[in-house]
């Protein structure tokens, strides 16, 4: 009988970890007594808002890019996302010394606009209402004849991405659980393959925004489902369907998915300034508010969760925790 290979393995995982060191931080993981008192369980933080760029996402862009060609490379590289994989993109081809253009919706957050500029970007815009993402940068791509990084539906992204969980694990060992916030599966794929991949026993919890519900959905369905741009304050997992290698990976591996409402995040973010001193982007947050919330069933006596990002603008941040 012939056994399909996973798309991606827990040696792909430990080969991005070598190839990112040195150029990826290897983010804190912090305690805090209060939440550990506040769920009834020991809490581990993997903090990747401390990341480069501020997010997750430097890992598998970087991961990725620099297995390009050299002929690519001279090329330039094309990508599209709602904001962190654009910056980590632009990070990811200054550091390899090539361009970068990047296709983002025209309601991105400025400051994650900036920020891409900033890296040394070139921004193209759409309406993420109206227009297909992938169809567009793919077109993108091909007239300029530059190499695709996507956010999430490539192997060697989601590799990337699953360093996180690595490192985590490396640190404080075997958890009962790991939650984890979901918006195309990237993260929540690489993470499941390292989780599962090191302690089997561990569960791997996925967290969407209530309005965002599409990878909770495609599971229960065993097919992937699509649903109508979500419209959520969690920008960052604004996704209409799972990827189709993502979700190959997560319905395998992925034990449930819990939802937490736009008011939960924020509660999560004032709590994460305020107990932790820590600041959340929402879609960075939204672990956390699955387990303030109890959205967590069974939840184990370790816990580990991935804070993914901390982009935010100020006045944005205020904003939000104040409402």
């Amino acid at each position: 009988m012939t056994v399909n290979k996973p798309p991606v393995t827990l040696d792909d995982v430990r080969d991005a970890a070598a190839r990112i060191e040195g150029v990826a931080h290897r983010t804190p993981v912090v305690r805090s007594r209060t939440l550990d008192a506040l769920v009834g369980a020991e809490v581990f933080l993997k903090c990747e808002n401390f990341q480069r760029i501020g997010a997750f996402k430097f890992r598998g862009a970087y991961n990725a890019a620099s297995r390009l060609t050299p002929d690519q490379l001279s090329r330039g590289i094309a990508a599209y996302s709602s904001g962190n994989h654009a910056q980590a993109v632009a990070l990811a081809a200054r550091e390899l010394g090539t361009t970068a253009v990047i296709l983002m919706p025209e309601d991105t957050p400025q400051s994650k606009t900036d920020a891409a500029v900033g890296y040394g970007a070139e921004i193209v815009t759409y309406d993420r209402y109206t227009g297909d993402r992938v169809a567009i940068g793919n077109a993108l791509a091909t007239e300029r004849g530059l190499a695709l990084v996507p956010p999430y539906e490539h192997p060697h992204v989601i590799a990337g991405q699953g360093t996180a969980a690595l490192e985590l694990m490396d640190e404080v060992g075997e958890l009962g659980a790991l939650v984890v916030p979901v918006g195309g599966g990237g993260l929540i794929a690489g993470s499941a393959t390292a989780a599962k991949g090191v302690h089997p026993r561990t569960r791997v919890v996925g967290v969407e925004p209530e309005a965002g519900d599409d990878t909770k959905r495609s599971l229960e369905a065993g097919t992937r489902v699509a649903i109508p741009v979500p419209r959520t304050i969690a920008d960052g997992q604004a996704a209409e369907t799972p990827g189709e290698l993502t979700f190959s990976v997560n319905r395998r591996l992925v034990d449930g998915i819990a939802l937490v409402s736009d008011d939960e995040i924020r509660e999560a973010m004032r709590f994460a300034f305020e107990r932790l001193k820590i600041v959340l982007e929402p879609s960075g947050a939204t672990a956390l508010a699955a387990l303030l919330a109890g959205a967590v069933d069974r939840l184990p006596g370790r816990v580990g969760l991935i804070l993914s990002g901390g982009n935010i603008s100020t006045r944005r941040f205020a904003e939000l925790c104040a409402s």
